[in-house]
């Protein structure tokens, strides 16, 4: 008997930012590039979006899709999706972010794709209040109604939207959590540290520096401004501290301008801007620490933990999922003192700092590697 043809797939992911590219999809589009699937990329204009679009060789369509809510142009952007889809036959549409998702789900319905899948990155509408949040959770639902699945990235993203009464009767989790799980060979411990120790002297750390970092936007919801808050009375009590951030600074929700000399100024802090290769990085770090108010799924826990290094973090939607509290990390309140003190605990205690850092790699090298993931998504998602 002749095996049944599987029909082609036509599959569109829409992001407003390229920067997430990499980490909500990355090799995922070899992988399916692989098994026949034909991939585009719609996302806001951008010089990253034409050198990452470049380097894995898919088409892609500049679209503006703004974060910011503007009614005409999100009207534009949903016209030529529409155009987009109907032109290049697509019959899959995975939206991401809620603006992202949003105007993905609304082209596509329009267009007439059965396979509309929204991934649910995180939950905006979680450090909103009045009628910004009202608007945030309108958008939320309208998405979840026109979308045909949902994917939360993680178990408390879902038992929050559960929380505030939306509909999740179609919602799943992949695995064990997140939308694209790790690289575990690149993110390893076990190659030359010729670039750490060559990092090392450019950044003047030593042997006896106890390095703390931080990877992320550097805005209000990553909980920066209390990691700057705890930094000042930690660096003049441990002058042998280090606190390695990398990441940007960025407009929206972004911090004081008093904060932002301190980070660039203060002696005990090395910032370093957007990277394309954190891996570096993370072998200069004793330790992980992310304040955030809010997550879906922190990917940097993650990365950090599958290089054995433990993470502190806050007992917040997403956070709570990247680590095992007394196993793989700590958790904290979103406190000066909180921060402080699991700081000051790690510091202090380097037996448990170790354990909790081998209990991490095991941790995510068994629950979150990359490929298990991906079949995930072609079972579940993709006719198989």
């Amino acid at each position: 008997m002749r095996k049944k043809k599987r029909k082609e797939i036509r599959l569109l992911q829409v992001v407003n930012d390229a920067f997430v590219l990499p980490y909500f999809i990355g090799d995922q589009f070899e992988y399916f590039k692989k098994r026949g699937v034909i991939q585009f990329i719609a996302c806001h204009k951008s010089e990253f979006l034409d050198k990452f679009a470049k380097k894995v060789n898919i088409p892609y369509f500049n679209i503006p899709i703004k974060r910011s809510i503007n009614p005409f142009k999100d009207l534009s952007a949903i016209l030529k999706l529409f155009i987009i889809i109907r032109k290049y036959k697509i019959n899959y549409v995975f939206g991401h972010t809620p603006k992202g998702a949003m105007v993905a789900m609304i082209a596509a319905y329009l267009a007439g794709v059965d396979n509309r899948i929204y991934f649910r990155h995180g939950l905006v509408f979680e450090t909103s209040n009045g009628l910004k949040k009202r608007v945030l959770m309108f958008i939320e639902r309208l998405t979840v109604k026109i979308a045909t699945k949902v994917v939360n990235v993680s178990p408390s993203v879902l038992e929050k939207v559960k929380s505030e009464k939306i509909d999740v009767s179609k919602d799943l989790i992949l695995s064990s959590g997140t939308c694209n799980g790790i690289d575990i060979k690149r993110f390893n411990n076990s190659k030359s540290e010729e670039v750490s120790d060559l990092l090392k002297k450019q950044l003047k750390i030593n042997s006896d520096h106890f390095i703390v970092g931080f990877v992320g936007r550097l805005v209000r919801d990553k909980g920066i401004v209390e990691l700057i808050e705890a930094w000042q009375i930690l660096s003049i009590s441990h002058p042998n501290m280090k606190l390695l951030i990398v990441g940007p600074f960025e407009k929206r929700d972004s911090i004081s301008e008093s904060f932002r000399r301190q980070i660039k100024s203060m002696d005990s802090i090395i910032h370093i801007d957007f990277t394309e290769d954190v891996v570096p990085y993370y072998r200069l770090m004793s330790l992980l620490i992310l304040p955030s108010y809010r997550e879906g799924f922190p990917t940097v826990v993650l990365e950090a933990g599958a290089m054995g290094i433990p993470a502190i973090v806050t007992k917040v939607t997403g956070c709570i999922d990247a680590v095992r509290d007394h196993i793989t990390g700590l958790h904290i309140e979103n406190s000066t003192e909180d921060i402080i003190e699991k700081i000051e605990f790690y510091y202090s205690h380097p037996k448990i700092l170790a354990i909790h850092g081998k209990q991490a790699k095991d941790y995510i090298t068994t629950y979150f590697p990359q490929e298990r993931i991906w079949r995930e998504i072609e079972n579940k998602l993709l006719d198989s």
